[in-house]
């Protein structure tokens, strides 16, 4: 198998950070509000960071918002790179290793489990083979997003450690792991309920072949974030966690105060919790 990865920005932030024992923002990003604040918090923090488009950033305005987290993510004076999460089908997949992504989710967890690993080792060769590093999903994590095929209706199966492996043979770089996280809303805290043994045993079987990224973060707690960290998480994914106060303020202001205004006080917004995260994960300070 072709690898070309010696020189690949997304591994190189979360061995960091593996090593390190702290944890990388992955910022779920639909604007450029978001792009700028991404970028302008990283750098305030000197903390690394990951840019996470959803494909359906590929087809909007014919791959323009890609381009601009591209360029926003190689002209940072510290290491951001640019992540696809979810990608579900090959053809989106296959036209992501044609642009200038540095890390790809190849999300086959639609299909069923031996469709799943066949069609996610090809994909993983592909990528590879244009320098790109990959992340898959073993297990189902439910819930949906804002851009990615909602997962509500399927069954949610927990990780294990021997699926873990499984996955880890098709040769990704990054494993998300089902251990309770769902996509989107919890519907309370009290809704949290992370199996924190079965991570700590995915883990275990995996350290030193594939770093564990997180998903599913809306309405985690300080500690929660930080216990995340502590278990092995490099990477976590967060969207409402950061958007929620831009998202107020918009649907509060908009067409009430200038475009201009509204991009700028948005911006600061999303920034302003940026930084936070940063810190109550770690990264803030680990630029390197």
């Amino acid at each position: 198998m072709v690898n070309n990865l010696a020189n690949n920005k997304s591994i190189h932030i979360l061995k960091a950070a593996e090593q390190g024992g702290y944890g990388v923002p992955g910022v779920v990003s639909y604007n450029l509000e978001t792009i700028v604040a991404v970028v302008r918090a990283a750098e305030r923090r000197r903390s690394p960071a990951q840019i996470l488009l959803f494909p359906w950033a590929m087809t909007y305005a014919n791959g323009l918002l890609v381009n601009l987290a591209a360029d926003a993510c190689n002209s940072a004076s510290v290491p951001i790179s640019l992540h696809l999460d979810h990608a579900q089908d090959e053809a989106s997949i296959k036209r992501a290793a044609s642009m200038p992504f540095d890390s790809i989710m190849v999300d086959m967890s639609h299909y069923g489990k031996e469709e799943n690993l066949q069609r996610t080792a090809e994909l993983v060769q592909h990528c590879h083979e244009q320098g790109i590093a990959t992340e898959a999903e073993p297990g189902r994590i439910n819930g949906g997003e804002d851009g990615v095929k909602d997962t509500a209706d399927l069954e949610g199966i927990l990780t294990t450690p021997e699926e873990a492996m499984q996955f880890i043979d098709t040769g990704i770089d990054f494993l998300a792991p089902a251990f309770g996280n769902v996509h989107g809303k919890y519907g309370g805290i009290e809704n949290i309920k992370l199996d924190l043994p079965r991570l700590d045993s995915v883990r275990k079987a995996s350290q030193g072949k594939v770093q564990l990224v997180m998903h599913g973060t809306n309405e985690f707690t300080e500690d929660i974030l930080r216990t995340c960290v502590q278990h092995g998480m490099t990477r976590l994914n967060v969207n409402d966690l950061v958007l929620w106060r831009y998202n107020q303020y918009v649907k509060e202001n908009a067409g009430k105060v200038p475009l201009t205004e509204l991009m700028e006080q948005g911006t600061q917004l999303i920034q302003e919790r940026l930084e936070w995260m940063m810190d109550v994960i770690g990264s803030s300070g680990k630029a390197q």
